[in-house]
């Protein structure tokens, strides 16, 4: 499928205060630092909680999953809070409910206490991961997008990997390290609240609710003075053109953007990435007999690095490559190492080693291609007065489906075995690489105002 022409440098109006920009995308991006932290840090915790409160596999299931119904609702709620609040607001809201969540976490007396802390959580995920990238794309100058964007996945896989380290140290602790491991959280929702009390509000989001020259100022701070102008005139055009109401969001030009951003997120979650990054420490445990609870916590390390290197490595390849190339890479990839560590489980074939090295290849293909990828791509594709309300139902989408494998991956493994459920996910691996090849459109280059006028040419 053909995609939008790469911006030429001629087409561009100016040059952008990288060194600002960078500052300020680093700090919406903190936001995805809670999200990896949350959501992993229950990998290395379940050990513990299933031991502190004597839960059964389904209530394992509900303790992994009640962040991820938190995580549904948040993002559900992100548009409209977004719109009405702004995306910085909307942020500091998310930055408030992990700093709650972590100490209500670690202060748990009762299990159902531990789920509705971890709801509320989920909430702030759920805001953050459907903001986070809108607020970014609509600072970011197309050169640099796609880059900048993946700072917010960056900052997942550091959570993940802080997480990972964190639980790998406190497991130390006894059988309350679990209280620890969610508490540390705290301290990183505070510095990520002060944080956001030192950059702007979206410009485009300014200029699309009646506040003209705040929009003018903070544009100018990132186009700079020579690119302002004409970038305000884009942004105003393009706004011009669109009336932000639910028709136009499921209008017919629209809703082909929908079900791609939709069917994308879902896609990405139902190749079973966190099966591996919620459970890692159970697999681990099961297969690696004899070995301490802390060592195979430690694997989990293993695998959060791996994670984080090839995110960085997406990111210097995503604006170069594109987002297209680098989903196909990815998809091809994970349905190879899904597919022989299926039959490693089935044959008891390579042992130990072939597993583990089979689990970082798949990690380590996510990571370079829609790991990062999903977030930009669905932060591009939309209108600016629907893309907060289009992220949003995209990103319930995908967390909708996180929810159906996180609750389902250990009652998959009971009938079918781990080689089963790792084949089922490599089967699905596939099928998004055939829908990538298909349907989606490179858009590598392009201003958001560009993207806008080739999707609705097409």
């Amino acid at each position: 499928m053909p995609g939008v022409e790469p911006t030429t440098r001629s087409e561009r109006s100016g040059k952008s205060n990288s060194i600002y920009v960078w500052f300020v995308a680093s700090v919406a991006a903190a936001s995805g630092f809670l999200f990896g932290f949350d959501t992993a840090v229950i990998n290395g915790a379940l050990v513990f909680l299933k031991v502190h409160f004597g839960l059964t596999s389904f209530q394992t299931e509900i303790a992994a999953s009640s962040l991820l119904l938190g995580c549904l609702v948040g993002a559900g709620a992100a548009g409209k809070c977004s719109d009405l609040f702004g995306r910085r607001k909307s942020l500091m809201g998310a930055a408030l409910l992990f700093g709650v969540s972590a100490l209500g976490s670690a202060l748990a007396v009762s299990f159902v206490f531990f789920t509705c802390m971890r709801g509320i959580g989920g909430l702030a995920i759920g805001l953050a991961s459907a903001l986070t990238p809108v607020y970014i794309s609509e600072v970011a100058p197309p050169e640099s997008r796609g880059r900048l964007v993946s700072l917010n996945q960056l900052a997942i896989v550091t959570g993940i990997l802080v997480a990972y380290l964190s639980n790998w140290q406190l497991a130390g602790l006894g059988s309350t390290s679990w209280r620890w491991m969610f508490g540390v959280a705290a301290f990183p929702s505070v510095a990520f609240l002060i944080g956001l009390f030192y950059i702007p509000e979206s410009p485009r989001w300014l200029v699309a609710n009646n506040q003209r020259e705040e929009g003018y100022v903070v544009l100018e701070k990132i186009a700079g003075p020579a690119g302002v102008q004409a970038e305000m005139n884009a942004i105003e055009l393009a706004i011009s053109e669109e009336d932000g109401g639910a028709g136009e969001l499921f209008s017919e030009q629209m809703r082909p953007r929908l079900f791609i951003a939709i069917a994308l997120a879902v896609l990405e979650q139902i190749c079973g990435i966190n099966t591996v990054l919620y459970y890692g420490s159970l697999i681990f445990a099961q297969q690696f007999h004899g070995q301490s609870i802390k060592l195979a916590i430690g694997a989990n390390v293993i695998v959060g690095l791996v994670n984080l290197i090839f995110t960085i490595v997406a990111m210097f390849f995503i604006d170069r490559w594109g987002r297209r190339l680098l989903f196909l890479l990815a998809t091809a990839g994970m349905a190879i190492s899904l597919t022989v560590l299926a039959a490693s489980f089935k044959l008891g074939l390579g042992g130990h080693y072939l597993i583990f090295g089979c689990i970082l290849a798949y990690i380590a293909f996510f990571a370079v291609g829609l790991g990062p990828g999903v977030w930009v791509y669905i932060a591009e594709i939309f209108p600016t007065r629907v893309r907060s309300q289009a992220a949003s139902i995209a990103t319930m989408a995908l967390w909708s489906a996180c929810l159906v494998v996180t609750l389902t991956f250990l009652s998959i493994v009971d009938r079918m075995g781990l080689s089963g459920a790792f084949a089922l996910y490599a089967l699905l691996s596939l099928l998004t690489f055939v829908f990538i090849w298909k349907w989606i459109p490179e858009t590598r280059g392009k201003s958001l105002e560009q993207i806008q006028h080739y999707w609705s040419q097409r």
